[in-house]
């Protein structure tokens, strides 16, 4: 074979942990995590603040979803990640570092908590450690993180963790469960020269 047709295969997504939080790879075979990327996905609040390019609508999709999320991660364009109970490895969310720019040295991030979860700083927690791995590790200078106007705990989070708010991006993201209306967002980034808050 040709070296111009090797596919480049990232490392496998390393476990990140603290004593409070497990982020870990998402397994499409695991009944657990297909569940709760169902649930997570089709949770009004999830629909009120996200429109996804692909619905989850049953299990079947929310499988799919996962297997071609973890081919993301073999490709390095993502590193996607289930927000985890350090004891049990319960999901209790999820967090992305996306559309990795390896020329660029970029990534946008987003996270979602399951409903039982919300309230405990949990999306704190780990949107600090997948930033600090994002910025150390994986050897990037900058994260974006953007949301609706309007998602106020997406922007207390955001601020918490040392992301700069940036500006309004105008008709930038979708209208919840739309693909023909859209609405502005948020811009928040931080770099790796940036100071740590220690938000965890």
């Amino acid at each position: 074979m040709a070296l111009d047709d090797q596919r480049y295969k990232a490392p496998r997504l390393p476990d990140l942990r603290t004593p409070h939080l497990w982020l870990r790879p998402w397994d499409p075979e695991s009944e657990q995590d297909v569940e709760a990327w169902l649930r997570g996905r089709t949770d009004p609040e999830f629909e009120r603040w996200n429109t996804p390019l692909r619905f989850t609508t049953d299990l079947d999709s929310a499988r799919d979803q996962l297997q071609a999320s973890a081919r993301t991660a073999e490709e390095g364009t993502a590193a996607p990640y289930c927000i985890a109970d350090p004891e049990t490895g319960r999901p209790l969310g999820h967090i992305g570092v996306n559309v990795i720019n390896r020329v660029m040295s970029t990534a946008r991030v987003g996270y979602w908590v399951l409903p039982e979860a919300r309230g405990h700083g949990i999306a704190t927690r780990a949107l600090a450690l997948a930033t600090r791995w994002a910025l150390t590790d994986l050897g990037l200078h900058r994260l974006e993180l953007d949301h609706a106007v309007g998602h106020e705990s997406s922007c207390h989070i955001a601020e918490r963790c040392g992301f700069t708010y940036e500006g309004t991006l105008r008709g930038a993201m979708w209208e919840a469960r739309r693909h023909d209306a859209y609405r502005d967002m948020h811009l928040h980034a931080r770099l790796a020269d940036d100071p740590d808050p220690d938000a965890s």
